[in-house]
């Protein structure tokens, strides 16, 4: 063999024993075992809530006119300033009162002339009975005396009417305002001419009422059905049977800081929107709700109850199953399908799945799977703060 074959030889006998099962440094490979993942889990908190639905409302004055005349003239006076809150019976309008003045005027002389009429026509009859008991008048004169004091009798009485009438109208021309509240604009200037009639009578302004005030909502169906199924099972009652609070917020509120209740419910669901409409009512002292905002609505379901709650962020779901997962006492994690309620402060309640000595996972449900171990952290159920402030 040469010089430089056996050079290569050499070269690649040591190459080989560096890569051998040993390696050239001839230190064993050792496995280094993961530590367990650390997890926060909360125990389920226990309270005594209320389940709520939430819709959106539209506020309405319980009472809205539109103030008219109740008879025609030209429009002398505007007593109110535009905007401002009135009172029931003040005048808002006043209408020439010249043509009604005059009226009243012939329809009382008219009664005074008939008031003549039946004090001569009771004379007439007076004579007349006296005469009859003597024979010097007729059977025929007799009966025309008693008529002609029944006519002037009629008359009197109609011509009575017609000055009441002509009071009214006269009255009329000062147009008062039918309810307290707050008036809108002014429609008609001075100097127009007014109509009146129920129908075609000229519309003066706006008056509507600002304490209380009302709240429209739509409840659907599905929440409907549920209700009545509670009434049937005595976990509630019907809003037409007691007062069932509700309250309100608007969009520039926080939460919903006024309070007030049902004071009307439907008598049927509407085919074409499968909702049933509910009214509440709302004390406005301080004039915070106006007829016409946009509002938030937060209507009780059912009498209080014990229930068990988990932030929601807690809650996944499994081939459309939600689910939890617990800690078991090998500190495993296992997941557990629920059955979840309504939400409250941000933490929901479990109806069914859950026991309150169950460890909840609470945080980092995308870094474990069931089955694995780890090392549970006890901390408070995120959300329990919130909930006791939402309770006061």
């Amino acid at each position: 063999m040469s010089r430089l074959s056996s050079d290569v030889y050499f070269f690649l006998l040591a190459l080989g024993l560096c890569f051998g099962p040993a390696g050239c440094s001839g230190t064993p490979s050792q496995s280094v075992a993961s530590a367990p993942l650390t997890v926060s889990v909360s125990y389920p908190i226990t309270r005594e809530v209320t389940d709520h639905a939430d819709y959106t409302a539209r506020t309405a004055a319980v009472d809205s006119v539109e103030v008219r005349a109740r008879v025609w003239g030209y429009l002398d006076k505007v007593n109110f300033k535009e905007g401002a809150l009135v009172n029931k019976g003040d005048v808002l309008f006043e209408i020439d009162p010249r043509t009604y003045l005059a009226a009243l005027a012939q329809a009382e002389g008219k009664l005074a002339s008939a008031q003549a009429k039946l004090t001569r026509s009771d004379a007439d009859l007076a004579r007349a009975s006296e005469l009859m008991r003597t024979k010097a008048i007729s059977r025929e004169d007799f009966d025309k005396a008693v008529a002609d004091k029944g006519e002037a009798a009629a008359a009197l009485a109609a011509l009575k009417a017609g000055v009441d009438q002509a009071k009214l109208d006269l009255g009329f021309t000062k147009v008062t305002a039918p309810i307290s509240g707050r008036v809108g604009r002014a429609l008609v200037t001075e100097g127009n001419l007014i109509l009146a009639g129920q129908t075609g009578g000229t519309v003066l302004t706006t008056l509507v009422s600002v304490d209380p005030i009302y709240a429209y909502f739509d409840v659907d169906e599905t929440t409907v059905q549920r209700v009545r199924r509670l009434i049937r099972e005595g976990k509630a009652k019907s809003a037409r049977d007691i007062e069932i609070p509700v309250w309100l917020g608007l969009a520039t509120e926080e939460g919903h800081p006024h309070k007030g209740i049902i004071n009307f419910v439907d008598n049927q669901v509407n085919p074409k929107t499968g909702t049933l409409k509910l009214r509440g009512v709302f004390n406005n002292e301080n004039e915070l709700l106006s007829p016409g905002y946009f509002a938030r609505v937060r209507v009780p379901i059912g009498f209080p109850h014990q229930a068990l709650l988990v932030t929601d962020r807690a809650i996944d779901t499994d081939q459309g199953q939600k689910i939890v997962y617990v800690v078991d006492q090998e500190n495993k994690v296992v997941a557990r399908p629920i059955r979840v309620g309504a939400l409250h402060e941000g933490l929901r309640v479990i109806d069914e799945g859950l026991s309150p000595t169950d460890k909840v996972l609470v945080n980092g449900l995308q870094q474990v799977r069931p089955g694995i171990v780890v090392t549970p952290n006890l901390i408070e159920m995120p959300g329990a703060r919130k909930l006791e402030v939402g309770r006061l």
